[in-house]
Order: structure tokens, then sequence, then C-alpha cells
């Protein structure tokens, strides 16, 4: 899998283009199901990433892209969920997260969040 490019509200992989966040896992894409973490957006001013969502623990190494500026939010609970189940988390501004992607380290499992 690769991602060949990145702009605020688009990202390809593979020769497809998605207008929205997407979840790499096990070389597949699919999209992210924000819902669950709705709940949490008043409180944070925006949806954050909570374990409510189905998040691709099945890694060694889970990328969050956080957004062209770095906005999305990423619960606590979250970080101390990776950490319980052994798993590195590495949390950055999406484009630097798309970097971190295409190096291939290991079993990388992602997600990432295509505006802010």
């Amino acid at each position: 899998m690769r991602i060949e490019a990145f702009e605020f509200c688009s990202i390809r992989i593979d020769g497809h283009t998605f207008g929205h966040d997407v979840v790499l896992r096990k070389g597949k894409v699919s999209d992210r199901k924000k819902k669950p973490s709705k709940p949490y957006k008043e409180r944070f001013g925006h949806t954050p990433l909570s374990v409510a969502e189905d998040i691709p623990w099945d890694c060694d190494h889970l990328v969050i892209g956080t957004g062209a500026y770095g906005r999305l939010p990423v619960m606590h609970e979250v970080k101390h969920e990776a950490e319980r189940r052994g798993v590195e988390l590495v949390i950055l501004p999406t484009r630097e997260a798309i970097e971190e992607v295409n190096r291939g380290n290991g079993r990388t499992n992602a997600i990432l969040h295509v505006t802010c």
C-alpha cells in the first residue's frame, strides 16, 4: 500500500482518491466511522478519536494522522489503550504520518484525518 498524495480534504492511496478520513488496516483502506466519538465533540470542539471507534489495534505500530494542521484531538483513553495492548502509538500531523506509514515499519496500521 502506498499513499501517493495528500492535500486538505483529499488523500490518494494506490491510485484511489478519498475525500474523508480513512483507516488503514493490514493493507486495506476503509472509511473512518467517527459516529461513536461524536458525543465528545462538544468537550473538544471537534470530534476526537476515542476508544469507542473501531481502532485497528491488530498491529505493532498505530499511526494517527491528526489532520493538515494537527487539530484532531486524540483522547487519553486511546493512548492508555495502546500502552495496555503494547502497540506503539505515533501521533503526527497527517502529512508527517503519511511519511511514517510509507516507511512501512513492521506491522503498521493507521487512522488518517484529512481535514483540519
